[in-house]
């Protein structure tokens, strides 16, 4: 297999963190790829231009992140990190919805401030995606008071994982951390597995 990806990149950083949980970071081949680059090829893998983008073995093209990972999860076996059926199975679908949504707003916010010029920034936009991440902390916050977010891993903790490592990666003024304990243990535990150590997002 094949994975067009930036380790800028958190939605990439969920397809590598879950090949790792499922042991097979050695069944694929990294190809770094710059999506600004018209002669990349990319859209030829995904038409929209955007990483990941996984090519199997079969050489079918695979995107966005949530397909990829199931894709990914299916292949190797053991422990499912998306459960087959049942609530267990929308719960941690649920929760990946809630990661990938901060990381939505978190990557509409950064895009915002990098490519346009400071006096031409819409600041109400951008307030609206912040409130997005702090609803969505608080809302981590409460699940895991509830119980509702173990530390063994599944999708919907390998996203709110990416997600929370992002803000630091690229927010690191907004210290999410502050007045959310329950949160912030659960994420130095989590941050320690060998598959989120290994996959720290850094800048070229």
């Amino acid at each position: 297999m094949k994975l067009r990806y930036s380790m800028t990149s958190p939605y990439v950083r969920k397809v590598v963190v879950t090949a790792a949980e499922k042991g097979l970071s050695d069944k694929i081949k990294l190809v770094p790829t710059n999506t600004r680059d018209a002669n990349s090829g990319l859209e030829k893998d995904n038409p929209l231009g955007k990483v990941p983008a996984l090519i199997t073995d079969d050489g079918e093209s695979l995107y966005d992140s949530p397909v990829i990972c199931e894709y990914l999860d299916g292949q190797a076996k053991g422990r499912r990190l998306i459960p087959a059926r049942g609530p267990k199975r929308f719960k941690v679908l649920k929760l990946q919805a809630l990661g990938d949504g901060m990381l939505d707003a978190a990557v509409a916010v950064m895009m915002e401030k990098r490519f346009r010029p400071p006096e031409k920034l819409h600041q109400p936009d951008i307030d609206r995606q912040m409130g997005k991440i702090t609803n969505g902390l608080d809302a981590l916050d409460a699940m895991i008071a509830a119980k509702e977010l173990g530390r063994a891993p599944t999708i919907g903790s390998i996203a709110v994982g990416c997600a929370l490592g992002y803000l630091d990666f690229r927010f690191p003024d907004l210290k999410w951390r502050r007045g959310r304990p329950k949160l912030t243990r659960w994420f130095k535990g989590f941050a320690k597995r060998p598959s989120m150590a290994g996959s720290e997002p850094k800048d070229a």
